[in-house]
């Protein structure tokens, strides 16, 4: 497992690293923590010509409140992410998943915009970033643009990410204050990548029925997705153990079940139904 022949420099800013994209000819790739390209890389999977280190610039640093949204630099890491003030108070749920990523050293190491960005269909983050309608603010050599998460991942590893373009910030819209949230995954034993992942905010009003209520789920299919049957279901409910375990019935509805050597798809859609029923009575019993 030893990659192909590459060169190495490190970029100082957001308009080097996209200069020396364009430089590149298509043989440049981006590296922050490295977690996603290198394993690809060593199996050849990928021959990047060049890679550009965007690991130490620091405006692609940092979590800052503006309005409604928590903005999240690309290069904040899962640990850092995790143990943030301002997300664990207005987001808690990317919190809670970041702190699930993987072992220690790619909590150290591996970044929250690479997280995303890399559209891995079994990542945590997408699950937690999708019910928080998250947004990408991507700069590229015409500017910057600004892309939902739902339009941003077309496929598993196939995102709308333009050739010559850094993610600099993912921006998380705020739940209201009454919503809580949580983040449950059954996972690989060798890897910790999830086999499914259910991520659910929500909340119920004064009277208590469900008034908000959303379910990403990661891990179970070719992409994260909203288990949107669900959050109809539930929307107007008095939330009661029969009331979600009926709702999460309907979790796998949303996308075609993945298969592999460790789970089935059949497996995977009754661990969606389970963990979607765990997670909803989380926080709503």
């Amino acid at each position: 497992m030893i990659p192909a022949k590459f060169d190495y420099v490190r970029a100082d800013s957001v308009e080097r690293a996209i200069q020396l994209l364009q430089e590149s000819d298509g043989e440049g790739k981006l590296i922050a923590g490295g977690h996603s390209l290198l394993p690809l890389m060593k199996f050849r999977l990928t021959e990047p010509g060049l890679l550009i280190d965007i690991s130490r610039i620091s405006e692609l640093k940092g979590v800052r409140k503006e309005g409604d949204r928590v903005i999240v630099g690309a290069m904040t890491t899962h640990r850092e992410a995790a143990n943030d003030p301002v997300i664990k108070e207005h987001i808690p749920v990317l919190a809670e998943a970041a702190r699930q990523v993987g072992d220690i050293q790619i909590r150290n190491r591996g970044t929250v915009g690479g997280n995303i960005a890399h559209a891995d269909p079994a990542a945590d983050l997408p699950a937690a970033a999708i019910v928080l309608d998250a947004e990408l603010t991507i700069q590229g050599e015409d500017g910057e643009e600004t892309m939902s998460l739902d339009d941003f991942i077309i496929g598993p590893l196939i995102t709308m990410m333009p050739e010559n373009g850094v993610v600099t910030n993912v921006t998380f819209a705020i739940p209201p204050s009454h919503a809580k949230s949580t983040y449950l995954k059954y996972f690989h034993p060798a890897s910790g990548y999830p086999v499914v992942g259910v991520a659910v905010v929500a909340g119920t009003d004064s009277d208590g029925k469900i008034d908000y209520v959303k379910v990403g789920i990661t891990g179970a299919g070719d992409m994260v997705f909203r288990a949107e049957a669900v959050e109809q279901a539930l929307m107007g409910q008095v939330p009661s153990e029969s009331v979600i375990d009926s709702a999460a019935g309907l979790a796998a509805e949303s996308a075609d079940m993945g298969s592999d050597l460790f789970a089935s798809e059949e497996y995977r859609e009754q661990l969606c139904k389970i963990y979607t029923a765990r997670a909803l009575k989380t926080v709503l019993l």
